[in-house]
């Protein structure tokens, strides 16, 4: 569970989580926190990993990951410290990957009959990134932006050596069907932020969605030119 800042929230969330399976081994990342993210995650019997300085939510979910990887757990579901991702919808997420059918399942706002509230301008970038995304995979996606996941050994062991960051789930949704990984998605509800507030503003909206579309577009000219003397 990648965390910043969220001293407010991630104490109930690991609560919620040892509530769904107390046998959970919940690794929270606190991503150069300047308040008591650590130490409350500590107290609510969390093990910690915390980083020096803020390193963006690639650079803390990437390190979970081979956290996870290099103790060799092969079951690994992320969620969001700020309790968005409500652990009662866990059985959900993990069904496919316990099942053999995916290699990674995404929590989807969108997926099922009542769609998640956001901004307009928020709404219209995922959207849009979703359109994108689900072009270049060729199968349907909803939900680009969502970092509620079950990962198996295979997914966990790609994102443990390569993940993007900044905002790197649309990215890593385009690397999962690069390699060849099984994704799915599955309908799930995902609550309001209680304390705190996100860092996506406005600006930084049309800031992540210029930088993802001019990644996704760079990463699709490179695959349609053909080296000289290639086949």
């Amino acid at each position: 569970m990648p965390a910043y800042n969220e001293e407010r929230n991630v104490g109930r969330v690991i609560e919620e989580l040892r509530a769904f399976d107390p046998g959970l081994h919940v690794v929270i990342v606190s991503d150069g926190s300047l308040d008591r993210t650590a130490e409350v995650a500590l107290e609510h019997g969390a093990h910690v990993v915390k980083l020096p300085f803020n390193l963006g939510i690639g650079g803390a979910v990437q390190t979970g990951f081979r956290y996870a990887h290099e103790n060799g757990y092969e079951l690994v579901v992320r969620c969001d410290g700020d309790g968005q991702h409500d652990p009662s919808q866990l059985p959900k997420v993990l069904a496919p990957v316990l099942a053999g059918e995916a290699d990674i399942a995404v929590g989807s706002r969108f997926a099922g009959d009542q769609g998640y509230r956001s901004s307009a301008t928020r709404r219209v970038g995922i959207r849009l990134l979703a359109l994108i995304v689900s072009a270049i995979a060729r199968q349907r996606v909803t939900d680009t932006t969502s970092g509620f996941q079950a990962l198996n050994a295979k997914a966990l062991a790609l994102f443990a050596a390569d993940y993007p960051h900044d905002y790197p789930e649309v990215e890593g949704m385009v690397m999962t069907i690069k390699h060849r990984l099984r994704l799915c998605e599955v309908p799930v509800t995902m609550r309001e932020r209680e304390h705190g507030r996100s860092s996506i503003t406005a600006l930084r909206s049309f800031y992540y969605m210029a930088k993802v579309l001019l990644a996704l577009f760079v990463g699709l000219f490179r695959r349609s030119v053909v080296p000289a003397g290639g086949a």
